[in-house]
């Protein structure tokens, strides 16, 4: 067996912190995650310890494979070779952890949900869709919508928590009845939540990451319904893009719902070029 499963987060990033450097955009989620309880501490997303792995082809060979456990939210994989991810379903199974549910790229993501389905016996379903996008060269949105865009502040906590929390209902994504105040106030304090305003009254938001690894990623990114079709969010997702180039960032990504053909469009006029498909698997 060539997975390592650990608990220690300085370890991880020991072990597979040069791998995932080495491959931002695929691995863009893990990196998040690392920084976020490098930051923040372990319970950063839960009271749960999380833990981690990494995966070798052969005892000397350099990391190819990771995963990031933090629960209560879905194990998440790095780019890997779909054999990894089904003997990952094995090293975790013969371990007795709990997968409630896996995410990553489309087929490294199937081939883990077979070998679990095979290793438990338990159904699996899918969630979601998404698929992953790299920035060419920016593009403003035509026309500009009107307004302008701005660093969310605190006393927008409350707005902002609400909606983040009718993004994740909308999206089908994250865990239902999560608590999104502390990571809205917690964004907001690093800067990392932008607004788009219009006569005073902010009618859409999108988040920016920090940069990591020559990395940053747009999202979420909302507008109400009732603020719909006048271009804000293709304002405000073009703005914290430019954000995101001028803070050093080599490569800005962002994730959409293959589901909604609005936000897949409109990103790619902005500039945004598929890198992957990626999925979403619940267990029964």
């Amino acid at each position: 067996m060539n997975w390592t499963l650990s608990s220690s987060l300085d370890e991880f990033r020991t072990h597979a912190g040069d791998f995932l450097a080495a491959h931002p955009a695929g691995n863009t989620v893990l990196l998040t995650l690392v920084h976020n309880l490098t930051l923040s501490g372990p319970h950063v997303f839960g009271e749960a310890d999380p833990w981690f792995g990494w995966w070798r082809p052969a005892p000397d060979a350099p990391v190819a494979g990771a995963f990031c456990r933090t629960p209560p939210f879905p194990l998440r994989l790095s780019t890997m070779p779909p054999e990894a991810a089904a003997e990952l379903a094995t090293a975790l199974g013969a371990d007795r952890r709990e997968v409630l549910a896996v995410g990553g790229e489309t087929v490294a993501a199937r081939a883990f949900a077979e070998a679990w389905e095979r290793e438990t016996g338990v159904g699996s379903s899918v969630n979601s869709n998404e698929r992953l996008y790299r920035l060419g060269d920016l593009t403003d949105p035509s026309p500009l919508p009107k307004g302008s865009v701005r660093l969310a502040t605190p006393d927008e906590a409350d707005l902002l928590t609400d909606w983040f929390a009718a993004f994740v209902a909308e999206a089908e994504v994250g865990i239902p009845g999560e608590n999104h105040r502390p990571t809205v106030e917690r964004r907001i304090a690093r800067g990392h939540l932008h607004v788009w305003e219009h006569q005073g009254e902010v009618v859409s938001f999108a988040g920016v990451s920090d940069v990591l690894a020559g990395m940053s990623r747009i999202g979420p990114v909302y507008t109400p319904p009732q603020h719909r079709g006048h271009g804000y969010a293709s304002g405000v997702v073009a703005a914290g893009s430019a954000h995101a180039l001028a803070a050093g960032a080599a490569e800005v990504l962002l994730y959409t719902d293959l589901a909604n053909p609005t936000s897949n469009s409109i990103y790619q006029k902005l500039g945004y070029r598929p890198v992957e498909d990626c999925v979403s698997i619940d267990f029964a």
